[in-house]
């Protein structure tokens, strides 16, 4: 009877960790570039009475065995980086990577960070930066007399001074690939790191080696589909309501148990 309070306990402990991703998903609805996670679960150890083909007789074995399994926990929260769609802001130094591809950004501390949020602004030494201070890599500066600022799909970076006619390239935004960005670090503020399991990052021109294009004038928005987290919120709390009963109904069981004289 134990065995099915601790089973239906960690039942309601996954479901809990469940809604926590969700919730956060439904957070960040509206957050630029953010992407939404999925909560992935696995079934504990077994209690094994019998093996599955142990021999009960002479030249017979038995098909199944008896194994009670012991309860679930969350083997991993698993990011969705499929693509958000286009916010259009007609800002110029707002970015949208259609298709794969970071931004990289160097933090404060100096660690060089990654993100799909390209809501820029500049400094007030005309770098290029994210909401947070941090500055686009490589560095693109903006001169102060600056008209127009265009970047092409490509990256090329180019303004438009006073009194030229003909736009002046500035710099280059490159962006960088990951072999499994699934495994990136996310550390908030729209910002993930590099870890063992992402892999090296690769920089690339937009564009190329399959990676996204840049739309100036643009941002990418969140991927999370508020239907889809409506449903996996409902479903979530069944499944911790019916653990919750399964604690109830061994409850009852043990009190029977214990008034038997």
């Amino acid at each position: 009877m134990l065995k099915s309070l601790n089973t239906a306990a960690t039942g309601m402990q996954a479901q809990q960790n469940n809604l926590d991703v969700i919730a956060n998903n439904l957070a960040n609805v509206n957050t630029s570039g953010f992407k939404k996670s999925r909560a992935e679960f696995e079934d504990l150890m077994y209690h094994t009475v019998k093996e599955p083909g142990a021999a009960t007789g002479l030249t017979s074995v038995s098909p199944t065995g008896v194994q009670t399994g012991l309860g679930v926990r969350t083997a991993a929260i698993q990011k969705d980086f499929d693509q958000g769609s286009a916010l259009v802001t007609k800002n110029p130094l707002d970015l949208q990577i259609e298709g794969s591809g970071f931004f990289q950004i160097m933090t404060e501390d100096g660690q060089v960070a990654y993100t799909r949020d390209g809501a820029f602004k500049k400094d007030p030494t005309g770098r290029m930066v994210d909401k947070n201070g941090n500055t686009l890599q490589p560095e693109i500066t903006i001169p102060p007399n600056a008209q127009a600022v265009e970047i092409s799909s490509s990256g090329e970076v180019s303004v438009t001074l006073n009194q030229q006619s003909v736009p002046q390239q500035i710099g280059q935004i490159d962006i960088v690939t990951f072999i499994n960005p699934s495994g990136l670090k996310s550390i908030g503020k729209n910002l993930f790191t590099q870890t063992g399991a992402s892999g090296v990052p690769t920089t690339v021109r937009p564009g190329l080696n399959g990676s996204g294009y840049l739309a100036q004038g643009q941002l990418e928005g969140s991927n999370v589909n508020i239907v889809d987290e409506m449903v996996n919120m409902i479903t979530a709390q069944r499944a911790y309501e019916t653990n919750s009963k399964v604690i109830q109904s061994a409850d009852q069981m043990l009190q029977s148990v214990n008034s038997l004289r």
